[in-house]
């Protein structure tokens, strides 16, 4: 959004509600620590009815009770605070808050509702927080980073940025790929910071991959790490062993900066997941000689690999060898496309939604679980069978489709019902991260309007034919369990 319209976004949306308040009789020593303690720069004093009748500042502080040489041990806060609280409209917009600031020569104002009552403070650091909310200023910022602390700052500030991206009007397909963009950006930058302070002279021939949908550059706000290493075969012992050193104290540095650790231990600081090529050929050639559960979760997690540092031959000599596999085991494919229909979406009689009866996630679907995995999943395995190994689930489509594996129809609508899931499970992300919760895949079809839940309900009715035609094109009828 050009920086200018920054100054018409309505103030309700970006003022602190948290109010930290103190009684007009309190100490000024009582109340200044409590400013200390929250890392607050004013407070809000009280009434014996809770009614704000003023706010005292660390200006306050400063120019009335060090200058003025007021004893804050035997003075009250009613003393030296400014009243009545100045405010804005929660409706106003921040060119409002700008202007008041600007005539009362002050850095902060009281938001008040409809009825008149105090609900928040804005600051004039919040709006220069948000002028600079912009995808460039993040990613120079990274480029700057000189620590893992820095980076894990940045990191913080990375679900504000597409909080505010998506509140202004940014489509989700962008904040898909910008949200890749940063994650990259980050590693890549841990990496500089690892290499130039701990590991100066890693070998050469060696790779870092990212997996799944991290591979696909399709993630959202709630993401682990799917990881993996590959190196020559002629490496000698030492490098192996500084590679081992590195990749653990590279996903742990991963973690600390505020990336998860993968449930399934899908990463690099994990021998499983860390080979020489030859050993990653002859894994490939396991997983699809025996295609349990849990191998073609491997095998479908190592067919997204995409390198993000190092030498990118090992990646591609890799994908040959998977392609060249995936053609020769017909099979194997048809149980990936098994495992797809093994999640059929939650439509129950005439095509209702059915949200989960119990639990911890009742009245609610997960959409990952629901959809989202049997289009990318369902979508992979076709492109698989057709030669195709990179790329994000959009662009298989496309490929798909010039190569007349799927029509345009079939494309048309898996491309809407994936990015229409997408965009709920990214909204409900980031109102779950707005809240203070851990962004999850779920969402409540009760907490959408009526033309909303139909659009979820032709989207999950679009995954459910798509698995038929997999069953189809696959002949899973045919296959042996």
């Amino acid at each position: 959004m050009p920086e200018e319209n920054t100054f018409f976004l309505a103030v309700k949306d970006y003022c602190h509600r948290d109010l930290i308040t103190c009684h007009i009789e309190d100490r000024i020593v009582d109340a200044a620590i409590v400013m200390r303690e929250k890392s607050i720069s004013s407070i809000i004093a009280c009434d014996d009815k809770g009614e704000p009748v003023g706010i005292m500042t660390d200006r306050d502080l400063r120019i009335k009770v060090v200058a003025g040489r007021v004893d804050p041990e035997k003075s009250v806060v009613r003393e030296v605070m400014t009243s009545p609280v100045l405010s804005v409209k929660e409706e106003d917009t921040l060119f409002e808050v700008l202007y008041q600031m600007s005539r009362h020569r002050i850095h902060r104002l009281g938001v008040v509702d409809e009825k008149n009552r105090l609900i928040g403070i804005i600051n004039e650091s919040d709006i220069i927080r948000l002028q600079n909310r912009s995808p460039q200023k993040l990613l120079r910022s990274i480029d700057e980073a000189e620590d893992i602390p820095a980076l894990k700052e940045i990191h913080d500030h990375m679900k504000e940025l597409i909080a505010f991206l998506r509140g202004n009007g940014v489509s989700t397909r962008d904040l898909v790929r910008l949200i890749s963009l940063l994650n990259d950006q980050m590693a890549l930058r841990l990496i500089e910071i690892l290499q130039n302070s701990q590991f100066p002279d890693l070998p050469e021939k060696c790779a870092y991959l990212v997996l799944g949908s991290e591979g696909r550059r399709e993630q959202t706000l709630k993401t682990d790490q799917d990881n993996a290493i590959i190196y020559a075969d002629d490496l000698s012992a030492t490098d192996i062993a500084k590679l081992k050193n590195f990749s653990q104290v590279l996903i742990d540095s991963l973690i600390e900066i505020g990336v998860p650790e993968c449930p399934g231990g899908i990463m690099a600081k994990n021998e499983f997941w860390r080979r020489n090529i030859s050993d990653w050929k002859d894994a490939i050639d396991g997983w699809i000689a025996t295609p349990s559960g849990e191998n073609i979760l491997n095998f479908s997690m190592f067919s997204d690999m995409r390198t993000l540092w190092g030498d990118t031959s090992l990646e591609q000599e890799l994908r040959k060898h998977v392609i060249q596999r995936a053609s020769e085991n017909g099979i194997f494919l048809a149980h990936m496309a098994a495992n797809v229909c093994l999640f059929p979406p939650p439509l129950g009689l005439f095509g209702r939604i059915k949200p989960e009866k119990s639990g911890p996630h009742v009245g609610k679907i997960d959409l990952k679980k629901s959809g989202i995995f049997a289009i990318t999943e369902g979508v992979k395995t076709l492109a698989l069978e057709a030669g195709i190994l990179e790329g994000s689930t959009t662009e298989k489509l496309q490929v798909l489709l010039k190569q007349e594996v799927l029509n345009a129809k079939q494309v048309g609508d898996l491309e809407a019902a994936f990015n229409l899931l997408t965009f709920f499970r990214l909204r409900s992300q980031i109102a779950s991260a707005a809240s203070g919760r851990d962004p999850d895949n779920y969402l409540a079809p009760s907490s959408l309007n009526r033309v909303e839940r139909g659009r979820l309900k032709v989207a999950l009715e679009v995954v459910q034919s798509f698995q038929g035609s997999l069953s189809s094109h696959f002949q899973l009828q045919m296959l042996r369990r």
